[in-house]
């Protein structure tokens, strides 16, 4: 499909003129004028979610007759008023019983009554149901010990719904509830807003669909389908087109395709100003205006994109992940809720403090994500954020904290005010700080079967424990070696921690198989072969990783290439090694079978848990304990020894 060339009018330093925040927001609205698309009318079958383009009002009454409440008995009131258990009212019995969906044939009259079933019509004569309960049968007839008032246990036509009534005004998103209100008065439908469709495309050569093989330098897409599912959440129709390379032909086609089909068009990708770029050149490309933002003042998120071509949004968000996201749930997503009819998003925040210092750059507004504890005095808000590459970090987080252009830094201890994610904060039943392990996974499944919930914060050995201290963690996992006593994890325990022993794992040398710097040689010369090597690139380990301090034991103080590469998992370093972007580092051996990597055991690690010795929830240490004991035939299938 031929479509508009990239103008090279527009090749100009926009990236470089880059606007605040709440400058490219007004620039955007004003240029794209966001108001529904229309109406259609949509049965209650496909309602849910959907938002009402106009007043509904009942057509008819609901309920559309009298009926009883109860099962028992129709009645005349007045033949019932002197009733009591000591002198039961007499009434003779109707030769008729009305059950829900049959009219009643007979009146009833005086002195008489007609049996009746919950949710059947009242039938002519009674003004009241006398309950079962309150009645017994004799030779006389039906004796009833109780005197009902007119009206009593009866449900008169009208009185939940009247005809006419409003039941719901425009602009309502409609639930269940809803629906059923709908139901009751009779209609099959309501009018709705039109869901705006948005065409979602990720650009970039490097990508790959998910459940695709995956080759070297290679990444999967995972913007696609968040950007997909978040589009769905704001009232929007995702229409997925799946990932085009940088290729100027191709992604003019398909870019030219969807905004010509769709309502709106959002990209990720192809933001930044280098060579290889040519979204935001073919965006300039597409109708009038264009672009009217390219760079905002924002940390995740300065390349944004924001255009209007011929009254659509055209929008291209920043191809790493929270950069992604962060930008369009910030600035998007409250434009496509009006072309939804959607009303904004509700905002909810909770005052919170932060344990560490949290730096931050000057010039830029900056969103750190955090995730919520209990602390000893009030929530406490740990940073999450691992780069804006990360896609992990938006499953961890409960939100996030705004630190202001003009700051360098949020310092340790401030409160800030942290923007839920969602309406209530998921404040978990236990919280773990410290060394992550795939262990744990066991335990936290436990917990899970047990009922209860639990987070873990991956900050290393160190930080862990620093949380611990600070009252803002449960447990603290740890894996520190002592050299001075060659102990394990109880000489860095302070007064008031206690140590609950967790299992063993063998730490060691992980290389590519085959290679003879590794291969057969114990650890020592191993390593002395690899610092003899200018060419061989390690891997190296976080500071405050238990594995760190092992590494630098080895090295002597020695900084060989990739030392400065400190990932944050074993699993990280294996993957390193086994992609060959290094070609040695330290880890545990259950990470080097998986990756089929070749391993020289170093020692047995000791992996084990602090707590406080008076534990601010008691019951939640207790249910960790009980679930590292049942953890252990699982521990031993993942290649570790329970302590």
């Amino acid at each position: 499909m031929s479509g508009p060339a990239p103008s090279t009018a527009h090749l100009q330093d926009q990236f470089l003129e880059v606007l605040s925040r709440d400058d490219a927001i007004a620039a955007f609205l004003a240029a794209l004028d966001p108001r529904p698309l229309g109406e259609e009318f949509v049965t209650l079958d496909a309602l849910a979610g959907r938002v009402l383009a106009r007043d509904v009002a009942a057509a008819t009454d609901a309920p559309p007759f009298d009926r009883s409440v109860v099962d028992g008995f129709a009645v005349r009131a007045a033949d019932l008023a002197r009733a009591s258990q000591g002198s039961p009212a007499r009434l003779a019995l109707n030769p008729e019983t009305i059950a829900c969906g049959h009219a009643p044939a007979l009146a009833v009259t005086p002195g008489t009554a007609t049996a009746i079933s919950t949710g059947g019509p009242i039938p002519r004569g009674a003004d009241a149901v006398v309950m079962i309960e309150h009645t017994e049968f004799g030779e006389d007839g039906l004796g009833v010990s109780r005197a009902v008032s007119p009206g009593q246990n009866i449900a008169f036509a009208g009185s939940d719904i009247a005809r006419g009534q409003t039941l719901l005004h425009r602009g309502a998103v409609i639930g269940s509830r809803e629906i059923g209100m709908l139901a009751a008065a009779g209609l099959a439908g309501a009018d709705v807003w039109k869901r705006p469709r948005v065409a979602v495309i990720s650009t970039g050569d490097e990508l790959v669909s998910p459940g695709a093989a995956l080759a070297p330098a290679m990444i999967y897409d995972s913007n696609g389908p968040i950007i997909a599912a978040a589009l769905a959440e704001n009232g929007c129709e995702p229409v997925r087109y799946g990932s085009c390379p940088d290729q100027a032909e191709r992604l003019t086609a398909m870019i030219t395709e969807a905004h010509a089909c769709c309502d709106a068009v959002i990209l990720s990708g192809g933001t930044s100003k280098g060579a290889g770029d040519l979204t935001y050149r073919i965006v300039a490309g597409l109708g009038a205006p264009g672009i009217v933002a390219h760079g905002v003042a924002l940390k995740p998120g300065k390349p944004l994109c924001l255009a209007v071509a011929d009254g659509k949004a055209v929008v291209v968000l920043p191809g790493f992940p929270t950069s992604a996201m962060f930008t369009f749930h910030d600035i998007v997503a409250p434009a496509l809720r009006m072309l939804a009819g959607l009303p904004a998003r509700a905002e909810a925040s909770v005052t919170a403090r932060a344990p560490v210092r949290i730096p931050s750059e000057l010039g830029r507004t900056e969103f750190v994500m955090v995730a919520l504890a209990q602390g000893a005095e009030g929530l406490v808000a740990h940073p999450v954020g691992k780069g804006s590459g990360a896609v992990t970090a938006f499953s961890q987080a409960d939100g996030f904290i705004a630190i202001d252009a003009l700051s360098d830094a949020l310092p340790a201890g401030s409160l800030a005010e942290v923007r839920l994610l969602s309406a209530q904060p998921r404040i978990p039943d236990l919280v773990m700080m410290g060394s992550h392990c795939t262990g744990l996974d066991a335990v936290v499944g436990e917990l899970s079967l047990a009922g209860l919930s639990a987070r873990i914060l991956a900050m290393g050995s160190l930080g862990g424990l620093a949380a611990l201290r600070r009252g803002e963690c449960d447990v603290a996992p740890i894996h520190l070696l002592d050299p001075a006593s060659g102990a394990y994890n109880t000489p860095f325990l302070e007064d008031g921690m206690a140590l609950i022993p967790g299992w063993r794992r063998m730490q060691g040398l992980v290389f590519r198989p085959g290679d003879a710097r590794f291969e057969g040689l114990a650890p020592d010369r191993a390593v002395a072969a690899a610092l003899a090597d200018p060419a061989c690139v390690m891997v190296n380990r976080n500071q405050g990783a238990g594995t760190r301090a092992l590494i630098d034991g080895l090295l002597g103080g020695a900084k060989p290439p990739g030392y400065w590469n400190q990932p944050r998992s074993h699993n990280a370093v294996a993957a390193s090694v086994a992609q060959g972007r290094s070609d040695w580092g330290v880890a545990i051996r259950p990470v080097a079978e998986a990756l089929g990597l070749g391993f020289t055991p170093i020692g047995e690690e000791h992996y084990d848990f602090a707590v406080a010795a008076r534990a601010r929830d008691g019951r939640a240490v207790e249910a960790f304990r009980a679930a590292l004991a049942r953890s252990s035939a699982a521990l031993l299938k993942l290649g570790f020894t329970p302590a």
